[in-house]
């Protein structure tokens, strides 16, 4: 491990070129394998489009239908308080943890550590080279957890991308302590098998429990083919953090054959991928409850027995969904929202062509009780901006805005910015709020845009890809009361009861 110290509300009528429906249309038909959901071990993805798609985005820009490259934009409720590049870690940045007054920012060459106690100038604290895909973070006490999902030479901070199939090849969760933030120390790490995407925390007074969450991505990974239809689940004591092991696999989707019980997807269900694992998993500890986002499944299940989770309900929606990619509770427990990273985060998806439903959020009630429940779904919702051709955009991280008697939460969109939405009427999800930048890029198709928008003691934080860290202030009579509700720690994809 190396320590590294500092070093408007428009509906743009943009459309997209033939070239550019091309390759969306690429990555629908031609199944899994093709698509690339969330960007791997590399810099930010570019692709080639047409000249006559560069034109048409550039001639956007210059009749006002969309901004201009990298311009800001935002409704009038938010304002843009600060931004922070990147410095010593160029990688792409990924999600972001908070406890006390510090926030946490992934970034696939490791992590970076904020002092927010000053929203409007954060300070960096410390900055960590740990390099290994995607680097999903979670913070719980004096511990750190870091995911690698790349092939990697060895568990060290070290290590170097190698083939999958070499057998000395490593993927799993790294751990940390970060009792002193400005000096975090690496403590243990835990192989799991097919690596670690995402991974979810179920906290305890003396263990952690790790929810793994991860899947096959093409044929070229042995140690995860299909049926790869479980999580891993790591216990970490607190004490003794070096003794973190796997204690359980528990299989979600039970079935016959090399498939298992999930979505077969293509060429069953065209476009739609095919389950071979979970890709995130939310919890509500408080309620024993969890929602996994997991390829061609969403699910609902219970972690009354943190070691062995039980679903509860499984739903699919082989029309509009392609990738169940994420997933939001409620602060009641009675819905969910589950994201769709059409294109596997790598396509232009906000646009009059792919339309409203696809690429979209989808709105779900939990009915009955116990056991008994079920997903019933009520709508999509899906940013009401479109994007340029350049743009890639994609439904992906976000979290509730606590505000009693209402459901309303702030999601990242890539290069569709940050939008702030309100489905308290399930039937009928209404965008409030948005800040978003320009293309990046108006020549090539880029990866860029929050990975992750989070609401956190009274502001929105934003982990831009290329951009870096943003730092919003949301002022809405809608959303004001959120503001008196103040948390110690935040992992987003462990939900805190808010008003408990």
């Amino acid at each position: 491990m190396i320590l590294l110290k500092d070093a408007r509300t428009r509906h743009r009528r943009l459309g997209v070129a033939a070239a550019a429906v091309g390759l969306l249309a690429a990555l629908l038909t031609a199944g899994p394998a093709a698509a690339t959901p969330d960007p791997g071990d590399a810099p930010a993805a570019s692709e080639e489009v047409s000249k006559s798609t560069e034109a048409e985005v550039k001639a956007a820009i210059a009749d006002g239908e969309i901004p201009g490259q990298d311009e800001i934009v935002h409704s009038d409720n938010i304002e843009h308080l600060v931004n922070i590049p990147k410095d010593a870690l160029p990688g792409t940045n990924s999600d972001l943890a908070f406890q006390g007054k510090y926030a946490f920012s992934g970034n696939y060459d490791g992590f970076r550590i904020f002092d927010i106690s000053n929203p409007k100038a954060p300070k960096t604290v410390s900055q960590v080279l740990c390099p290994g895909s995607q680097n999903d973070i979670s913070v719980s006490g004096n511990l750190l957890f870091l995911s690698t999902d790349s092939s990697r030479s060895d568990n060290s901070c070290n290590s170097t991308t190698q083939p999958a199939t070499e057998k000395s090849s490593w993927e799993g969760m790294k751990v940390f302590d970060i009792s002193d933030k400005a000096n975090p120390k690496y403590v243990a790490a835990v192989e799991t098998a097919c690596g670690s995407h995402t991974h979810t925390l179920v906290p305890e007074r003396k263990n952690v429990y790790v929810y793994v969450s991860s899947y096959s991505p093409s044929a070229t990974y042995p140690d995860c083919q299909p049926p790869h239809d479980g999580i891993s689940v790591i216990k970490v004591p607190r004490g003794a953090p070096e003794k973190a092991a796997v204690v359980n696999f528990p299989v979600l989707f039970p079935g016959e054959g090399a498939d298992g019980g999930g979505n077969p997807g293509s060429p069953t269900n065209p476009g739609v991928s095919k389950t071979t694992g979970c890709h995130d998993i939310t919890v509500l500890p408080e309620k024993d409850l969890a929602a996994g986002a997991c390829m061609g499944d969403g699910i609902l299940f219970s972690i009354k027995d943190p070691e062995n989770p039980k679903v509860i309900d499984q739903v699919q929606d082989n029309v509009n969904f392609a990738f169940w990619h994420s997933a939001t509770f409620n602060q009641k427990a009675n819905k969910v929202v589950f994201t769709d990273e059409l294109g596997g985060g790598g396509a232009a998806t906000c646009n009059a062509e792919i339309g409203p439903n696809r690429g979209a959020d989808g709105v779900y009630d939990i009915v009955g009780k116990g056991d008994k429940r079920k997903l019933v779904f009520r709508s999509y919702f899906k940013i009401p901006r479109y994007q340029a051709a350049t743009e890639v955009c994609v439904a992906h991280n976000g979290s509730l805005i606590p505000v009693k008697g209402k459901d309303i939460m702030v999601q990242a969109w890539y290069q569709g910015g940050v939008s702030v939405w309100d489905f308290t009427d399930s039937s009928n999800p209404k965008e409030i709020a948005y800040f978003e930048r320009g293309p990046v890029n108006t020549e090539q198709l880029t990866t860029a845009g929050p990975w992750s928008a989070y609401y956190y003691n009274g502001y929105i934080y934003s982990n831009d890809i290329a951009k870096g860290f943003d730092v919003l202030k949301l002022s809405d009579r809608r959303t004001d009361p959120a503001k008196r509700v103040r948390l110690g720690e935040l992992n987003v994809q462990t939900q805190p009861d808010y008003f408990d």
